[in-house]
C-alpha cells in the first residue's frame, strides 16, 4: 500500500513540473520600453498555446498612443517555444486610438539545445504607419514557472 502511494505522489510531482515548465515569462524594463509577457504552451507534440497575456509601455512621449497596452492571446501572431528556444511575436493592429498605427515587439530568448530555467535574449519594438514611426531594441530576461 505505501509503495503505490509513493508512486502516486511521484507521478503527481513530475506531472506538476511537467506542467510547470510550459509556462513561460519574458520581462524588460529599459529607457525605451517596459513590458511583461506570459505565455503557456501545451507539453504534447504540437506544443499548441493554452493562455497568452502581457503588458507594454512605451517609455518616449511621442509615442502616447501606445504609452499603455495590454495584449491577449489574439495579440500573439507568432510563436516557437522548443528545446530552450523561445520566440514570441506580439502585433497590435491599433484602432482609433493609435491614428492608424501598429505596433509589433519581437522576443528570441534562449539557445536551442540548452535548455535552462532563467535565459536572456533580445527584443526589437517597432511602430510603423502613424506619423511618428518608432523602433527599439533592447535586453529581455526569460524563465519558466
Amino acid at each position: 500500500m505505501w509503495r503505490g502511494m509513493i508512486v502516486f505522489a511521484g507521478l503527481l510531482g513530475a506531472a506538476g513540473a511537467a506542467h510547470a515548465d510550459s509556462r513561460l515569462f519574458c520581462s524588460a524594463d529599459d529607457a525605451q520600453a517596459r513590458f511583461t509577457l506570459e505565455s503557456g504552451f501545451a507539453n504534447e507534440g504540437g506544443h499548441r498555446l493554452n493562455h497568452f497575456r502581457g503588458a507594454l509601455i512605451v517609455k518616449d512621449p511621442a509615442q502616447a498612443a501606445f504609452a499603455k497596452r495590454l495584449f491577449e492571446s489574439q495579440h500573439l501572431s507568432n510563436h516557437w517555444s522548443r528545446d530552450g528556444e523561445l520566440l514570441l511575436e506580439v502585433f497590435d493592429g491599433g484602432g482609433d486610438d493609435t491614428g492608424g498605427a501598429t505596433l509589433d515587439l519581437v522576443v528570441v530568448a534562449g539557445a536551442r539545445g540548452k535548455p535552462a530555467a532563467n535565459f536572456s535574449g533580445t527584443y526589437s519594438l517597432t511602430i510603423e504607419g502613424g506619423s511618428n514611426p518608432y523602433a527599439a531594441e533592447g535586453k529581455v530576461s526569460c524563465g519558466t514557472k
